[in-house]
């Protein structure tokens, strides 16, 4: 059924044909109704007469509502979907309401912006300490301690009987190497407040949940982050933060503030991360040729800029092509300017547009320019890629400039692939310009820009905002500095893919010969003793990342090139599934791996033995319990055999030593 917005009297319905909201009108400023899921029957009926939006200080009284209907086409970068824009005035303070209802989604999502053409109130109210609140004697002693901020979603969810969980996810990857944290409750009368982008309600008696996804970036990196990012109690939940304060509105202009994702789910774990999935993967288009990439960066090497000029850049794609990458990226120093990371003396990011000619390719270094570079590597089948970052000052001010330039190397040297680097968003107006900057960039380039945009510090993005941009360059690990272990890597990516899909993310496999002196002679996960296979491996679901310098590795690493050249074989029909995590949590010691979740019953298991004395295991995977598998290997020793899944959805698995993984295709019977 194609997507709907219908406004029939006080009662306007949004509909995917999987996920069906209700709202009563009230002026355009809505109040949620209903809830449902036609496939599976689920229907909440949601309490309250609160609207779904509100605004401390602000009447909740509107006027002039007006909805709009459009049917957006698909582009090179987006799927097609209908967009329902409602929109509402509350006296000085406009608010439009942008729904994206994808063709069969289990989820909608509301982008929120707002105008200001007048004075404003001050949104942040304070609270007492809920220890210095007396007893709760009374409704208005109950009421007492509610801290006030803005709300950019409500769901009056029915009855007292529901579990709620909020999973916090965490950047800044320098400094952070636990990236996903999860907290449990059952609902009080109290409210309590939940930090978190994704938040999963399930109700206890019967069947049925709902989950919602604020896009907003990590916790505590958000513009005027409130403390909390949902407020639960019986009867309601509310999504906190637009990431606005009236003081970021100029008059007169629509401000983008963070949107909140809702949709349904069967109350199932396995129909919660599928339908979180579902809506996650539209948000942009893998293109093969362009999405799916086997990258290789040489500043793993940490020679940092040093070695970066024209023929080591030529010797690089030389063995990249014997590797069997299909992406290149020169680093920090391509260009003229000196950056603060340089090995030299004296660069710096600031001020960059002070040097107009900052961006140029460095003269000396590339006296050719980068057109010999791109051409040589489209000789070899390889895309060659750049670093970039954009001038902060003045919240990203040079934006134009800064556009302008990515744009010219489109243009002249066919480049359209980017790391985005040493961004700091520290208030709404960079915000703003960092959007600019980029739909600039994609718009110039008909969709066909990527931008990989790095997540390891800063103020940046988090995991579920500028997703429509490309991939998230998600850690830098060095051996140099004994801070890379292939596990920890697992692990990071093993706990992300549960909520965020592995397709986004590029994850990296080092030269696991460089400094074995930098780790204890006596561990035995250093990457040293972990085989470099096995290393890819771990990357092999998401977009691997060599980050090392080609010309470094020994000429026993490109025995891994048949490796490489089966994903890049099978990538396409891998990112095309559903990508979750299977077995044990990656300790160094365990079974563990991934699953892709293909249509019609077919996929593929990637099973990964860590550090451990034991020859086969069980993996709990996400088969239907007592179906008959066919599993046809395509890497590692596994055997073609046809298996019966148990009744927990595990499978047995046998590899024959430690630190190896086996691949293989599956189909259901």
């Amino acid at each position: 059924m194609p997507c709907q917005a219908l406004l029939v009297d006080d009662s306007l319905t949004l509909d995917t044909g999987r996920c069906r909201r209700t709202f009563g009108w009230n002026g355009g400023l809505l109040v949620p109704r209903t809830l449902e899921e036609p496939t599976c029957g689920l229907r909440l009926e949601l309490g309250g007469q609160a609207p779904r939006c509100e605004f401390p200080g602000i009447e909740p009284k509107a006027a002039d509502g007006h909805l709009q209907v459009e049917e957006v086409a698909e582009t090179a970068a987006a799927p097609a979907h209908v967009r329902a824009t409602v929109t509402c005035s509350l006296g000085a303070l406009h608010l439009r309401q942008v729904f994206r209802l994808y063709p069969d989604c289990p989820a909608i999502a509301g982008d929120l912006f707002l105008r200001r053409t007048g004075p404003l109130p001050s949104w942040r109210q304070s609270s007492a300490h809920e220890g210095d609140l007396r007893n709760i004697e009374s409704a208005a002693a109950a009421a007492e301690g509610v801290l006030l901020d803005t709300v950019t979603e409500r769901l009056g969810l029915p009855g007292p009987h529901w579990r709620v969980s909020a999973v916090r996810f965490t950047d800044i990857t320098d400094r952070n190497n636990n990236l996903v944290s999860r907290e449990s409750i059952l609902p009080y009368r109290h409210e309590k407040r939940l930090v978190g982008n994704l938040l999963l309600a399930r109700r206890t008696l019967e069947a049925g949940g709902v989950f919602v996804i604020k896009e907003a970036p990590c916790a505590g990196v958000q513009l005027a982050w409130p403390g909390g990012d949902f407020a639960v109690k019986i009867g309601e939940v509310r999504v906190l933060g637009v990431g606005i304060t009236p003081e970021d509105l100029p008059e007169g202009e629509w401000v983008r503030g963070y949107g909140a994702v809702t949709g349904l789910y069967d109350g199932t774990e396995r129909s919660a991360l599928l339908a979180l999935h579902d809506y996650q993967r539209r948000l942009r288009l893998l293109r093969p040729g362009r999405d799916h990439m086997i990258m290789m960066n040489t500043w793993g090497d940490r020679s940092q800029d040093s070695r970066v000029r024209h023929d080591f850049a030529l010797a690089e794609l030389d063995a990249g092509a014997r590797l069997g990458i299909t992406h290149f990226q020169l680093d920090d120093g391509w260009q003229k300017g000196r950056s603060s990371n340089s090995a030299g003396q004296g660069g710096s990011l600031n001020r960059i547009w002070d040097h107009p000619d900052y961006w140029t390719p460095h003269p000396e270094r590339f006296p050719q320019g980068l057109r010999a570079i791109v051409d040589h590597g489209r000789d070899l089948g390889i895309e060659v890629c750049l670093w970039f970052n954009p001038s902060a000052d003045d919240s990203y001010a040079h934006w134009q400039d800064d556009a302008r330039t990515l744009i010219s190397l489109h243009r002249d040297c066919g480049i359209r692939t980017f790391k985005i680097d040493g961004v700091q968003i520290r208030d709404k107006r960079a915000e703003v310009n960092l959007r600019r900057l980029f739909d600039t960039v994609a718009a110039a380039l008909g969709g066909q820009a990527v931008f990989n945009l790095d997540v390891t510090a800063g103020r940046r993005y988090g995991y579920h905002t500028f997703t429509e941009y490309g991939n998230l360059f998600l850690e830098n690990r060095y051996t140099d500095w004994s801070n890379y272990y292939p596990h920890w890597t697992l692990r990071n990516l093993w706990m992300l893919a549960r909520f965020i899909p592995a397709q986004r993310l590029q994850i990296e496999f080092l030269n696991r010969w460089r400094n074995p002196a930098k780790y204890p002679a006596d561990d035995p996960l250093a990457p040293c003793r972990v085989p470099f296979d096995y290393c890819f491996a771990i990357a092999l679901m998401a977009q691997p990342l060599a980050w090392f310098e080609g010309t470094g590795l020994p000429a026993e690493a490109f025995a891994v090139a048949p490796l490489l050249r089966l994903w890049r074989q099978h990538a396409e029909a891998i990112h095309a599934g559903t990508i979750l995590p299977i077995g044990e949590e990656p300790s160094g010691t365990g079974w563990t791996g991934f699953q892709s979740c293909g249509p019609r019953d077919t996929g593929y298991l990637l099973v990964l033995r860590e550090y451990n004395d034991r020859p086969q295991a069980g993996l709990q995977t996400w088969l239907e319990p007592g179906s008959t598998v066919e599993l046809q290997p395509l890497a590692g020793p596994l055997a073609t055999r046809t298996a019966v899944v148990d009744a927990a959805g595990g499978l047995e698995f046998a590899l024959p030593q430690a630190f190896s993984f086996g691949l293989c295709r599956y189909v259901c019977r």
